[in-house]
């Protein structure tokens, strides 16, 4: 077994190999203008990318499958060895074909092109060999050079895949700019998990959950420690007689108020002697992950909520919580 000096050398080689590869998939971008003509065709389509590969080259195809469709860009997989079985039938005559291959010459793309071709669809080739076969008979070449795979024997795909899996995703994001896909668009193909809530849950979907607690500035003491302990989310609103916000008491105010008020005077306190003015507020239509970004920047553990200025209510940490946001 190599010493763990070894060891640690041959993963920091493999790891800058892979990175030469994408600096100079990155300058072959720009020597023709195929990767543009491939996007703006792309961006015309009325059809689907359907992406297809061997071995290898077919879990690059998957991923990128994966990320056109979860970016704006409706694709397909299509496995080349099932394409002559069957498959090709996917293909409609208004989609656009990738197909991967580092050599551009393997016996099933040789079978599999003719076919392609038939089809009358537009095709990219994504190869490392701009000679090859596949680019030759390809309407667009998306061209990942490679010298060498960082396998000591130069066989396992390994800096051919990593060259191949970034370019496809230069291709997704150059797609996803053009369109100007943003963070709502994204959050509509994205609406399970973490990642999704953070894109689309509202402030006021969480709130509304919650009571509102509520007092008038002038009212006793008592009535207060009611109102918070009534609700159970640690605090109430303080409102003017016309319902605007004017403050919060928080359970950490009745803690300070006890050190700030003679017992004998504790009777005749009122909401306005013991609020905090202008709390922290968020709006109902803002998203729940701003609403944890003010916690924790203000260390504090609720926001009123306010709609037009209007009390509507609190959002606790819990409540982000239980959602899975923090």
């Amino acid at each position: 077994m190599k010493a763990q000096t070894d060891i640690t050398s041959i993963g920091k080689k493999v790891l800058l190999q892979e990175a030469e590869a994408i600096r100079g998939v990155a300058e072959a971008i720009g020597q023709t203008g195929d990767f543009q003509d491939c996007v703006r065709t792309i961006l015309g389509l009325r059809g689907r990318v359907v992406v297809t590969g061997i071995g290898k080259s077919a879990h690059i195809a998957g991923k990128m499958v994966a990320t056109l469709n979860s970016t704006g860009t409706p694709a397909l997989f299509m496995h080349a060895a099932d394409a002559i079985h069957g498959d090709l039938g996917m293909i409609q005559p208004e989609d656009f074909v990738i197909c991967i291959s580092k050599s551009g010459d393997t016996p099933e793309i040789k079978v599999l092109v003719p076919l392609l071709r038939r089809k009358g669809v537009p095709m990219a080739a994504l190869v490392s060999n701009r000679e090859s076969y596949l680019a030759v008979q390809a309407d667009f070449i998306l061209h990942a050079p490679v010298d060498r795979e960082a396998c000591p024997h130069n066989l396992a795909p390994t800096t051919s895949t990593t060259a191949a899996l970034a370019l496809g995703d230069a291709l997704a994001v150059s797609l996803l700019e053009s369109r100007g896909f943003g963070p709502q668009d994204f959050a509509h193909l994205h609406p399970g998990g973490t990642l999704g809530k953070k894109l689309y849950l509202k402030v006021g979907d969480l709130s509304r959950q919650n009571q509102a607690p509520q007092v008038t500035a002038d009212a006793l003491l008592r009535d207060v420690i009611l109102e918070i302990s009534g609700k159970r989310l640690g605090a109430t609103a303080v409102l003017d007689a016309d319902g605007a916000l004017l403050g919060i008491v928080t359970d950490g105010d009745l803690r300070r108020m006890l050190t700030n008020f003679a017992p004998e005077r504790l009777g005749q306190v009122r909401a306005t002697d013991i609020m905090t003015p202008r709390p922290v507020t968020i709006e109902v239509e803002e998203f729940a992950a701003e609403a944890l970004a003010r916690m924790q920047a203000r260390n504090i553990t609720q926001l009123v909520v306010t709609e037009h200025n209007r009390f509507q209510g609190f959002i606790h940490l819990h409540d982000l919580l239980r959602e899975g946001l923090v």
